[in-house]
C-alpha cells in the first residue's frame, strides 16, 4: 500500500478512501484466519496497528466510513448454519426454589448430605439470576477458541465468532492462566441498550422487540457478526466449566479469578455461612431489582468451597450443590373469555383459558393453563379445597400468574366481579377430537380416580397421534430442524402418500417416498428446494440417535428426559432395554424386579413402560422404526481404573462414614450402578448396621457383600 506510511493529515480525500477500502478487505482477512480458523498471518503487534491507521483515518475523514468498517465489526462472520459443540462437562441446569422456607431446606438438605450438624460451618454464595443465555467460553494457550451456548445441555450451538463482538469477552488471557479454561456465564442485553433499539426500530418502522431476553439469544444467533455487534450485548463470568489445573479452593476464589483477568463479574455476589445471611442477601438483591439496568429473575445459592461441591456432585440434571431462588410470580387481573380443551400425545384432556390480552411480566398473555376438572371446580389434587372452594366460570375475571418462563396459570378468581348468570363449567366426557369416552383413570391401590382425564381413542385419535410426532421430533427427543409444528401439521394432513406423515418412521422414509413421486414437496407453497434439501439433511443426521433421545421421544407414560437417561445408563443398549421391559412383563419376572430396583424408578414408572412394550401396535411402529435409526450404546460415566465401574451396588443398613445418598453419588461417579433392592444381577451389597432382608437374600444369593470400611477400601477412600 503506497500511502499506508503517509501521515494521515497529508492524504487527499480520494488517497484516504482507496486506504479505508483496502484495510477494511486486509482487517477482514485476518480476522478470518484468526477467528475463524486459528491460523494468524501476521503478529499482533501488527494487527493492532492496522486497526490503529483505519481509526486514525475515520476520525480525520469522518463521512468516508464505510459500512465494513472494522471499526463495527469484531471477528469473523460465522458459517452459514452453527456447528454442534459437545461440552467437555455438561452443562446443567438448576433446581428452583420458591419460598424462604424452601431455601431454608435447600440448605439443611447440603447438610444432611455431607452428615455434618447444622452449625452455619459452610460458606455458600449468592449473587443475581441473570435473566439472559447461558454461554461457555473455552479457551486454550490463552486464546479464546470457542464459545457455545448451553443446549441441551451436553450438546450447544458454536457461537464463536458471535460472542468474539461482545467487548466484555476478553479474545485472550493472562499468562497465569491454564493452558485450557471454560469461563461460563451469561449473555444478556442492558435494559438501557434494548429500550434504545427499540426507540430506533419504532423510528423506522419496525416491528418492536418483546423483551431483553429474547433479543439476547436472537442476536447471538445472527448469522451476521455485524448484527451481533451492533446490538451491544454484555457478559457475566460467574462458573467454571474444563479447566486444565485448579484456579482456586472456592466458588468465591473463581470468579475473583475472572475478574483479575478481565471479565465482569456481577458486584452483588456476596458470601454468606447462614440461613439469615442467605435470606437477608435474596431480599437485598429483589429490592434493587428495579433498579438494575438488567433483567434479573431470582438469586443463585451455591456452596463456596469446591471439595464440597464434589463430594455433593450431581443429579440427573442439575447439580446439589446450587439452587436458585426465584423471585415471586408476577400477576394481574383480567376477563375469562372461554374455556377450550387440548388433548395432549398421552390422551390427557387440558382445559386451557382463553384471555382478554393482559401483559404480565412485560409478555402479553392470552391463554393460561387450568390444569384439569378439579382445579377448575375449586379442588386440589388430594381432595382439599383450593382458592377456599371457589370455581371458576366463563366470564369471571381472574387472577392471572406467570413466573420466569412457567405457563401462566390462573391462581384465582375475584367473587364480587362474577355475573350472575354464570353457569359452572361442564367438562367434557368425550373426547372433543375423535369423539372416544373420555374418563378419569382409577388407580387399582388406592381406588382414587386420576386427577386428569383422558381420552381412550389412543392413536385412532388424530390429536394424540400429532402431538406424539411433535414430541418425537422436540428438542430433547430427536430434535430434527425444519420439522416444526405448522410441518407436522401439514405432513399429518396431507392424503397424498408421497408426503404424509403419521407415525415417527413415515419420518425416515419421506425422502424416499419423494424421490418415486411426481408430486414434489419443494413445489408445495411454504417449502422450496433450499429448504426442503435442509429438511433431508436435518431427517439424515438423526438416523444415528442417542439411546436416552430415542427411549425419551417415544413417548411412553411417565417417561421425561431425566428417567429416559436412567433408563439408558441403566441397560446400555437399545436390544437389553427393550428385552428387558419385554422379560419384566411376566408376573414376578428377574426382569421386573431389576427394573424396579434402579433407583429413580418407581412402580408407576415401571408398569408403564411395560404396558407400554406390551402393546403390538406400539411394537409394530418400533420395529419399524429401528429399521430406519440407529441408536447408540449410552455413554457410561468416565470412570478408568475404576474398579467397580458397570457394576450394581446396593447399600443397606446404616452407614457411619458417610451419608446414603453420598454413598450412591460417589458410586455412580465410579461408574457403577446403584439399585434400591437386590437381585441375581446385584454385584456388590455394601451392609452398615442394622441391614436386614437384603443383606439376607444378598447371602442366599452368594453375592459379594461388604462393610463400609471395606468398600471405602475398594473405591480408594
Amino acid at each position: 500500500m503506497s500511502n499506508e506510511k503517509l501521515p494521515v493529515e497529508t492524504l487527499t480525500e480520494l488517497e484516504a478512501a482507496a486506504e479505508l477500502a483496502a484495510l477494511a478487505s486486509e482487517i477482514a482477512h485476518h480476522d478470518a484466519l484468526y477467528h475463524g480458523k486459528d491460523a494468524p498471518e501476521i503478529s499482533d503487534a501488527e494487527y493492532d496497528a492496522l486497526k490503529k491507521r483505519n481509526d486514525a483515518l475515520e476520525v480525520r475523514f469522518p463521512h468516508l466510513v464505510r459500512a465494513d468498517s472494522p471499526s463495527k465489526r469484531v471477528g469473523a462472520t460465522p458459517l452459514a448454519t452453527f456447528s454442534a459443540v459437545t461440552h467437555a462437562r455438561p452443562m446443567l441446569s438448576l433446581d428452583n426454589v420458591f419460598s424462604d422456607e424452601e431455601a431454608s431446606e435447600f440448605v439443611a438438605s447440603v447438610y444432611r448430605f455431607l452428615g455434618v450438624l447444622p452449625d452455619d460451618s459452610i460458606a455458600l454464595t449468592a449473587e443475581p439470576k441473570i435473566d439472559g443465555l447461558s454461554m461457555s467460553i473455552r479457551y486454550e494457550k490463552r486464546r479464546l477458541t470457542v464459545a457455545a451456548t448451553r443446549g441441551d445441555g451436553t450438546t450447544g450451538e458454536n457461537v464463536t465468532a458471535n460472542v468474539m463482538t461482545i467487548a466484555d469477552v476478553p479474545h485472550t488471557l493472562p499468562s497465569d492462566a491454564p493452558d485450557v479454561v471454560e469461563v461460563r456465564g451469561e449473555v444478556y442485553m442492558a435494559k438501557s441498550d434494548f429500550l434504545a433499539l427499540n426507540a430506533q426500530m419504532e423510528a423506522d418502522g419496525k416491528p418492536l422487540y418483546v423483551n431483553p431476553r429474547n433479543t439476547a439469544s436472537g442476536s447471538l444467533r445472527q448469522l451476521d457478526a455485524k448484527v451481533t455487534a451492533a446490538r451491544r450485548l454484555k457478559f457475566f463470568a460467574y462458573a467454571l466449566g474444563e479447566v486444565s489445573e485448579p484456579l482456586a479452593d472456592t466458588q468465591w476464589g473463581i470468579v475473583q479469578r475472572f475478574r483479575d483477568w478481565g471479565f465482569p463479574v456481577n458486584p452483588l455476589m456476596a458470601r454468606v455461612h447462614s440461613v439469615a445471611e442467605l435470606l437477608a442477601q435474596y431480599h437485598r438483591i429483589g429490592d434493587e431489582r428495579a433498579d438494575l439496568d438488567y433483567d434479573i429473575d431470582g438469586v443463585v445459592y451455591k456452596v463456596d468451597r469446591l471439595d464440597l461441591q464434589e463430594r455433593l456432585g450431581f443429579r440427573s440434571r442439575s447439580p446439589r450443590w446450587a439452587t436458585a431462588h426465584k423471585f415471586p410470580a408476577e400477576q394481574a387481573m383480567t376477563r375469562l373469555l372461554g374455556i377450550d380443551i387440548q388433548v395432549g400425545r398421552t390422551g390427557a384432556l387440558t382445559p386451557v383459558a382463553r384471555l382478554e390480552p393482559i401483559t404480565v411480566g412485560g409478555v402479553v398473555v392470552t391463554n393460561a393453563t387450568l390444569h384439569n376438572e378439579d382445579y377448575i371446580k375449586g379442588i386440589g389434587n388430594s381432595g382439599e379445597a383450593i382458592r377456599e372452594a371457589r370455581d371458576i366460570r366463563v366470564g369471571d375475571w381472574v387472577i392471572v400468574q406467570r413466573a420466569g418462563d412457567v405457563i401462566p396459570q390462573i391462581v384465582d378468581i375475584v367473587p364480587e366481579k362474577r355475573d350472575a348468570g354464570a353457569e359452572p363449567y361442564v367438562f367434557p366426557k368425550t373426547c372433543p377430537v375423535c369423539g372416544s369416552h373420555a374418563v378419569r383413570e382409577v388407580n387399582e391401590k388406592t381406588g382414587k380416580a386420576d386427577s386428569v382425564t383422558r381420552c381412550t381413542g389412543g392413536f385412532v385419535c388424530r390429536a394424540q397421534a400429532v402431538e406424539h410426532l411433535k414430541h418425537f421430533v422436540s428438542r430433547n427427543a430427536f430434535d430434527i430442524e425444519g420439522l416444526g409444528t405448522k410441518q407436522i401439521d401439514f405432513f399429518f394432513e396431507s392424503e397424498d402418500p408421497a408426503m404424509q406423515i403419521r407415525t415417527a418412521p413415515e419420518i425416515f422414509t419421506l425422502g424416499q417416498r419423494q424421490q418415486a413421486s411426481l408430486t414434489k414437496l419443494e413445489n408445495v407453497d411454504g417449502f422450496g428446494r433450499v429448504s426442503v434439501t435442509k429438511l433431508y439433511d436435518a431427517i439424515e443426521a438423526r438416523r444415528d440417535i442417542a439411546l436416552h433421545r430415542l427411549i425419551f421421544a417415544l413417548g411412553i407414560r411417565h417417561v421425561g428426559e431425566t428417567t429416559a437417561k436412567l433408563l439408558a445408563r441403566s441397560y446400555g443398549t437399545y436390544e437389553a432395554f427393550e428385552a428387558g421391559m419385554k422379560a419384566a412383563a411376566e408376573p414376578g419376572s428377574e426382569a421386573w424386579t431389576e427394573l424396579n430396583a434402579i433407583d429413580g424408578i418407581g412402580e408407576v414408572v415401571a408398569r408403564s413402560i411395560v404396558e407400554f412394550y406390551k402393546e403390538p401396535r406400539n411394537l409394530a411402529v418400533v420395529d419399524k422404526l429401528l429399521a430406519e435409526v440407529r441408536p447408540q450404546a449410552a455413554e457410561q460415566p468416565k470412570s478408568e481404573g475404576s474398579p467397580v465401574a458397570g457394576k450394581t451396588v446396593v447399600f443397606t443398613g446404616s452407614l457411619e462414614k458417610m451419608t446414603r445418598d453420598e454413598a450412591k453419588a460417589r458410586a455412580e461417579a465410579l461408574g457403577a450402578k446403584v439399585a434400591g433392592s437386590v437381585s441375581k444381577k446385584t454385584d456388590i451389597v455394601v451392609a452398615g448396621p442394622g441391614a436386614g432382608s437384603k443383606l439376607d437374600k444378598a447371602r442366599e444369593l452368594g453375592l459379594q457383600t461388604m462393610d463400609e470400611d471395606e468398600w471405602l477400601a475398594l473405591i480408594g477412600g
